[in-house]
């Protein structure tokens, strides 16, 4: 069951707080905000388990996952996928991270993540501080391996300060 608070209104901005959350990932560990304090966070919305994009991104998190875990980042992935569709898309692409059961869009509304064209998910990537505050938020639909390298910048310059 998700347990997503609504009480966010507008999209959430920098400096913002992430606002409560519980989800199953794809092994049905449940996975909070509270969970993520004290470290950063690379929360990832992304549209699709085992489409092309999607599939590319997911992997580019998996291939630097290493200089995150160095960083001191969590990496959690987001989309509307079952927990067996996420845990056969984790399998086959061998993630070593989790990626998140939005089955009812309930995060992705909460987070106000827009539809691209009024139909798609779209991609989006926050950056959140050990503190639970959004520090950089990244939208592109069609380049998801620019959400990686745009997630290690900003870590990079958290850890410097």
């Amino acid at each position: 069951m998700d347990l997503c608070s609504l009480r966010i209104k507008m999209p959430l901005k920098l400096g913002d707080q992430i606002p409560d959350f519980s989800l199953s990932d794809q092994l049905g560990v449940s996975r909070t905000n509270k969970q993520a304090k004290g470290r950063p966070l690379v929360l990832f919305f992304y549209p699709k388990d085992d489409t092309p994009g999607c599939t590319i991104e997911v992997c580019g998190f998996r291939d630097k996952y290493d200089l995150f875990k160095v960083l001191g980042a969590q990496v959690w992935g987001v989309s509307n996928g079952s927990t067996s569709s996420h845990l056969a898309f984790a399998n086959k692409n061998k993630l070593q991270y989790p990626l998140l059961c939005d089955t009812n869009d309930s995060l992705r509304k909460t987070f106000k993540v827009p539809k691209v064209l009024g139909f798609m998910d779209g991609r989006v990537t926050y950056v959140i501080d050990r503190k639970g505050t959004v520090r950089h938020i990244f939208r592109d639909l069609l380049n998801g391996p620019e959400h990686i390298k745009e997630a290690i910048r900003v870590l990079k310059e958290i850890q410097n300060q």
